[in-house]
């Protein structure tokens, strides 16, 4: 078997290993789609694709939730050599505008009821195919465009003819520091990236994973759709991903992907189950058992396992306790698993490395394909995110940006000369905006954003996202803490609260589950307090969070404050809440 130069030619090949296979799946097996039925989904869906006048080079965008029809509808518009895309779904009208301009795609394909964005962006499109239905507005269904192919049309040349420097998809940044820009990642750039991958971490034919997170995104479309058609992983869709913890134990990912706060929020969910046990006995069980968890973690981290009495403990602890988490957990096949897209706080990664989890943390950006460096499974250090990749060069800029060089550095922004050449230097250098250091290992830690590191009035450099992480690791209640102290005398924090925490808050205390009820709350107040006071015990007196003022709303992917993968719009932040943090240096 010849080694594929193009996704297209990978997933021709993976789609013969096993025909009779599942690849894609709901759920419960309420939707069930073998290699075979893909396979032909694909081919149908790129006839169906070339009949409405989309050719190689064309973009086609895909505004779905998490669902089967994805694979194919992207996988057919690849198989012409056509660019898939696909756009967050909490888009606006505006930007909807904006990105479709960006991507001159003629054709959309989405939802009922993702539809009104579209159609109120005004945007000229020859073609709104929709896969549940055909509402006012759409001009044809999935099903329609599926059968729409001409006979005689020739996929096996149409695919054929698909070059490893064609585009093959675009990423939209998440504008934390103005409109987005589209990535252009080719054929190449991706292949090389995934070569590289799966010489650090083991990828196979029937590995399972889910896809939860936005398509939109790099790392579901990587860890998903990519990994799936290079090495035929099955992927479980989940469609709300405030679902994803119960889909877990239906698919038992062998591979798994989740964002820091996915991570954070499992990692609560075990305290508070364990919190609330009621039997004595159930309750120092536990507690005893994770005692030893915190011990295998430190001796995992320290390269070895633990021996003599500690040993047999932790068998017999992990035999009675913790293999029974993993189980429920829907972990307990999971061969190792990535963290990414933001920083993680070590506490959380050794909270999973104790339960006997390979939880990886790993770095990369849109531009550089997703993954540049990852923490090997086994020889993780702790608050880094791992080596370099294979064939991946690293070196740090005099002021301490990571520069990257590798065959996975995109092609370049679209429709915008300037910014690429801004981004890549002329000897190849992707400048990547964060501020790392690099040990004697080569394990590269990641410090900061390089627009985003806090000056104090005293001159001193912090980063925030460390000490953000730092304070929601002990402060369950908040989803995010927004730290502000850029040449001011002391730091600062808005926080925002966990809806389920809230929830929870609110009915053991009796009162109203509303934001702006719960803020005011002196004993819901007094616990956040509590928790910043934790934090800040781990901190250098400088970077200690002096004030907190929780807002009485949440902040939500895809708003004025969050971008649709969590990160904070600090700009925006700043701005919308200028009086609260002017009150709170008052």
């Amino acid at each position: 078997m010849t080694t594929p130069a193009t996704v297209c030619e990978a997933f021709q090949q993976t789609a013969k290993i096993d025909p009779g296979a599942v690849a894609l799946r709901t759920a419960g097996d309420n939707v069930s789609i073998t290699w075979r039925e893909y396979a032909e989904r694909v081919r149908k869906t790129a006839a169906g694709f070339a009949s409405i006048g989309v050719q190689r080079g064309d973009a086609v965008a895909i505004m779905l939730t998490n669902r089967p029809e994805f694979a194919w509808v992207d996988a057919g518009a690849m198989h012409l050599g056509a660019i898939g895309f696909s756009i967050y779904n909490t888009s606006s009208p505006e930007q909807v505008e904006y990105l479709f301009g960006n991507a001159e795609n003629k054709v959309v394909v989405t939802e009922t009821a993702l539809l009104p964005a579209i159609l109120g962006s005004g945007v000229a499109l020859e073609h709104v195919v929709c896969v549940d239905g055909k509402p006012d507005g759409a001009t044809m269904t999935l099903e329609e465009l599926e059968a729409a192919g001409a006979d005689n049309f020739d996929f096996e040349a149409a695919w054929k003819a698909v070059q490893p420097d064609d585009l093959l998809t675009l990423i939209y940044t998440s504008g934390t520091t103005g409109p987005p820009k589209g990535v252009q990642l080719s054929h190449r750039n991706c292949m090389e990236t995934f070569t590289a991958a799966m010489k650090v971490v083991d990828v196979g034919f029937g590995d399972r994973i889910t896809s939860f997170l936005p398509a939109a995104h790099i790392a579901d479309r990587g860890s998903a759709q990519y990994f799936s058609a290079i090495r035929g992983v099955q992927i479980t869709y989940v469609a709300n991903p405030r679902e994803v913890a119960a889909a877990l134990p239906d698919c038992k990912p062998t591979i798994w992907f989740a964002v820091p706060r996915v991570w954070e929020k499992i990692k609560m969910g075990v305290e508070a189950k364990l919190a609330a046990e009621t039997s004595p006995v159930k309750k120092r069980l536990a507690g005893w058992a994770f005692g030893l968890a915190a011990k295998n973690a430190e001796a995992r981290l320290a390269g070895k396992s633990l021996s003599g009495l500690d040993g047999v403990q932790f068998g017999l602890a992990d035999k009675l306790v913790l293999s029974k988490v993993r189980e429920a957990l829907g972990m307990s096949e999971l061969k190792w698993a990535w963290s990414g897209a933001a920083a993680i706080a070590p506490e959380t990664l050794k909270f999973f490395m104790g339960l006997g989890l390979n939880v990886c943390e790993l770095w990369g950006m849109s531009e550089t394909s997703g993954a540049s460096t990852v923490n090997p499974p086994g020889k993780a250090k702790v608050g880094t995110v791992g080596p370099p990749l294979p064939g991946v060069e690293l070196k740090l800029a005099d002021d301490g940006e990571v520069l990257v060089k590798c065959a996975g550095n995109m092609v370049g922004y679209r429709k915008d000369l300037e910014k690429t050449a801004d981004t890549i230097d002329a000897d190849g250098w992707l400048h990547t905006g964060d501020i790392g250091t690099i040990d004697s290992d080569g394990y590269l830690t990641i410090v900061d954003r390089k627009k985003e590191i806090i000056i104090n009035a005293a001159g001193k450099n912090m980063s925030p996202s460390n000490i953000e992480n730092t304070l929601k690791v002990t402060t369950p209640l908040a989803a995010t803490i927004a730290v502000i102290g850029d040449a001011k005398p002391y730091n600062v924090a808005l926080v925002t609260l966990d809806p389920d925490a809230a929830a929870a808050y609110a009915d053991k205390h009796g009162l109203a589950n509303d934001p702006a009820v719960l803020a005011k709350d002196a004993g819901l107040l007094a616990a956040v307090q509590k928790g910043i006071d934790a934090g800040n015990a781990k901190l250098s007196r400088v970077e200690q969070v002096k004030k907190v003022e929780v807002l009485p709303t949440y902040w939500l992917p895809g708003s004025e404050e969050l971008t649709p993968t969590l990160k904070l719009r600090r700009k925006p932040i700043a701005a919308k809440y200028a009086d609260q943090i002017d009150a709170l240096y008052s």
